[in-house]
């Protein structure tokens, strides 16, 4: 088995503009990009940018409501159900357009006038909408948790939470986001969670704590996490979705360094 690299436009390349970040990935050897939005952009600059320079559309997430205003998704709040529904569909016609194969679902913060499980039972409902949705068009629907020290008063913050989220819409089409970052912050014990959950994530994304520069500036071991992985046979994007610390080609040095090349099929050297 060999993984698979995606570099992330919301994080690197960020000394250009955004419609130029996808020519500075590819010549950086990246076969797969992701971001966290497009739906300020027009979809076909996008597209043609896509097919100019050979990259697959690895994911994006679904509208998260007014993100200057401090929303980091809508999925847990009541009073925005048809919001939250018409964001669905709005990315999946985007991602019809994108050939993206995976949306990720940001479900937003707890509100203190509400309980906790009138806030669950209304996520549940809306994401069995929105795998059902997704799903329909061969799609894979993902929900993410993150860390309360980054974003405080997020709903869903654990691995637990996440797959008892996953049993109670039971749908196919719905996978769980693992980002190795919020997850280490959070509640550590990543290889164990991946030898165990595998087959319930459908997207990894990594950056390095406490600072979430790139593998190699802080506590995680990525030469031996990323070698499991490997050896566990995931088939999935691995996502680079950190701050780069030294600009962002010269952060790339960590893949070499670990043995990993930044191609589509890229796999460890032989040593």
């Amino acid at each position: 088995m060999a993984l698979k690299f995606s570099c992330s436009l919301t994080f690197l390349f960020t000394e250009v503009p955004f419609l130029e970040r996808f020519e500075r990935a590819a010549a950086a050897g990246f076969q797969a990009v992701e971001y966290m939005f497009p739906y300020d952009y027009e979809i076909p600059a996008i597209r043609e940018r896509l097919e100019r320079f050979g990259l697959q559309q690895a994911l994006f997430n679904l509208p998260a409501g007014n993100w200057e205003a401090g929303d980091r998704g809508i999925a847990v709040d009541p009073d925005r159900r048809r919001e939250f529904r018409e964001g669905v569909l709005r990315a999946v016609e985007v991602a019809e357009q994108l050939n993206c194969p995976r949306l990720n679902c940001l479900v937003g913060k707890r509100r203190e006038d509400l309980s906790y499980g009138d806030q669950w039972a209304v996520l549940v409902e809306n994401l069995q909408y929105a795998a059902d949705v997704v799903g329909r068009t061969g799609r894979t629907l993902l929900v993410e948790p993150l860390n309360t020290y980054d974003v405080p008063g997020f709903f869903l913050t654990t691995t637990r939470e996440a797959l008892r989220l996953l049993e109670e819409v039971g749908h196919p089409a719905l996978k769980l986001q693992y980002d190795v970052y919020h997850m280490q912050r959070m509640e550590g014990n990543l290889t164990q969670t991946l030898r165990t959950h595998l087959a319930r994530i459908g997207h990894i994304q990594i950056a390095d704590v406490p600072d979430r520069h790139q593998p190699g500036t802080g506590e995680i071991n990525f030469a031996f996490l990323l070698r499991e992985l490997d050896r566990l046979g995931y088939d999935g994007y691995v996502g680079l979705e950190y701050i780069p610390l030294g600009g962002s080609e010269a952060s790339l040095c960590w893949m070499e360094e670990m043995g990993f090349s930044r191609g589509r099929r890229s796999s460890l050297r032989s040593e």
